[in-house]
């Protein structure tokens, strides 16, 4: 089995390109059915969010698994494999464990040290477990990033070397329009991204916020969330957008549609009517929710996720990003180390279940051999040959769990199998049952996915 991490980012995509690849929200469920119903991959999550889209896989073979993803995410873009292949990045093995958990902690984020991407993170898995595309493996890779993503949080000042795309985008508006406290804001979208701008805005000391959504019901409940915290704040339909452009200072959009929400027809007419001075959009949407030719228009100015890459994509967090990637390196060698040693579980079971049977077979030729033997002796008896091959057999069992979390450890495995001539296959009967105990009572551990190409680790395509 091969543990993949395959997509593009803004470090490796533009923004028309991760507009094409991206998932909208009700569509990820789909995307992970189609990716299960591929020849080679066995378990899948998929994150989409503003500056990313990638998949985390485990897969039957590696070029098969590599294929397979590549093929669904082209296929959900309208493009060839071959269009996407120049921004497409592949981690596998080591790799992309390291990926993953760097993904978490905001290291590979376009502001570095942002802290939302834990929260899509855990929105991306929650999809994935509904879809039934997650097993042990990946249970327990997101989990543990998880875990990294809050330690790096909580043990370094990365959140302040950082910040969220939305903290950014309406750090612009500040200073495209000044302080925004007073001031009138209309927000397009109530999803996740809404609500974090809703957040800032109110940090900000915005004076008075629309809300324009799709569904009636979320936009009042974030409009009541604002007044609960001090907002003047309100609900309308998008089919009111032109008339609450004429009383905003600034709109930030973030709905997920497919297509441009806004356009030039809407606004030119809105900019006639309004005597507030320019107008300010800050686009958040992937796709974007604003068309190109609003930026054109009089008095109005756009700030989206495009312009925000441009300037982002070089920023660093400094001295605080590099003790995160120390810690970073830190866990998954410990994950890694692990996995490794949880791998030889099912042979070291195997070994003590043949102890056993060999004890229970000796125990029963003595019983036909000395019938008369005094049932209190031949207790004693058993007892102390199971003892003794106990005391025997601790020794080895308990030094190939801590030889196997060393790198290349899964060979003593093999040696032990060798040594005790141990069938494969019962290891690995032993190791299906267990990773099934586990899946039926809701808890998943267990050993990670070593690759079955080495000389592929940490190789990116």
């Amino acid at each position: 089995m091969n543990l993949l991490a395959i997509g593009l980012s803004h470090n490796t995509a533009p923004v028309p390109v991760l507009e094409r690849v991206a998932v909208p929200a009700d569509e990820v469920g789909k995307i992970l059915h189609e990716l299960l119903r591929c020849e080679n991959v066995a378990e899948a999550v998929l994150v989409s969010t503003c500056n990313r889209i990638e998949v985390y896989a485990v897969a039957e073979t590696f070029h098969g698994g590599v294929d397979d993803v590549t093929s669904v995410l082209a296929r959900h873009a309208g493009s060839e494999v071959s269009e996407l292949a120049e921004n497409l990045y592949v981690h596998y093995a080591a790799a992309a464990v390291e990926h993953v958990f760097s993904v978490a902690a905001g290291l590979d984020s376009m502001v570095v040290g942002e802290a939302q991407i834990l929260g899509q993170l855990r929105q991306a898995y929650t999809a994935a477990d509904e879809a039934g595309s997650v097993g042990r493996a990946l249970h327990e890779l997101v989990q543990q990033a998880l875990r990294v993503g809050k330690r790096v949080h909580s043990e370094t000042e990365i959140d302040a070397a950082g910040a969220s795309v939305v903290s950014e985008a309406l750090a612009d508006a500040e200073s495209l329009l000044g302080d925004l406290a007073g001031r009138s804001a209309l927000l397009v979208g109530a999803g996740s991204m809404g609500g974090l701008a809703a957040a800032q805005l109110r940090r900000g000391g915005i004076g008075e916020v629309v809300i324009a959504n799709r569904s009636a019901d979320n936009g009042a409940r974030l409009a009541a969330s604002l007044r609960d915290e001090g907002v003047a704040a309100r609900a309308t339909g998008l089919d009111e957008l032109g008339s609450a452009l004429t009383s905003a200072d600034l709109v930030v959009t973030c709905t997920g549609a497919v297509g441009a929400v806004i356009t030039a027809d809407t606004v030119e007419p809105a900019m006639r009517g309004r005597d507030r001075g320019p107008l300010l959009f800050c686009d958040l949407g992937l796709p974007r929710d604003t068309a190109p030719d609003v930026a054109e228009l009089p008095d109005v100015s756009v700030v989206d996720l495009e312009t925000l890459q441009r300037r982002l994509t070089e920023a660093g967090g400094g001295s605080e990003a590099e003790r995160a990637t120390v810690l970073v390196a830190d866990e998954v060698r410990d994950y890694l180390a692990s996995q490794r040693s949880a791998e030889v579980t099912p042979t070291v079971t195997a070994l003590r279940k043949r102890a056993a049977e060999v004890v229970d077979g000796e125990l029963l030729r003595l019983e036909s051999r000395l019938p008369e033997l005094d049932g209190e002796v031949r207790d004693e008896f058993a007892r102390t040959v199971r003892r003794v091959v106990d005391k025997l057999l601790h020794s080895p069992t308990v030094r190939v769990k801590q030889l196997a979390s060393t790198p290349g450890g899964t060979s003593y495995a093999d040696a032990l199998r060798e040594l005790f001539e141990l069938d494969p296959q019962t290891a690995a009967v032993i190791g299906a049952a267990q990773a099934e105990d586990e899946r039926s009572s809701g808890r998943f551990s267990g050993s990670a996915l070593l690759p079955d190409r080495p000389e592929q680790d940490g190789e990116d395509r």
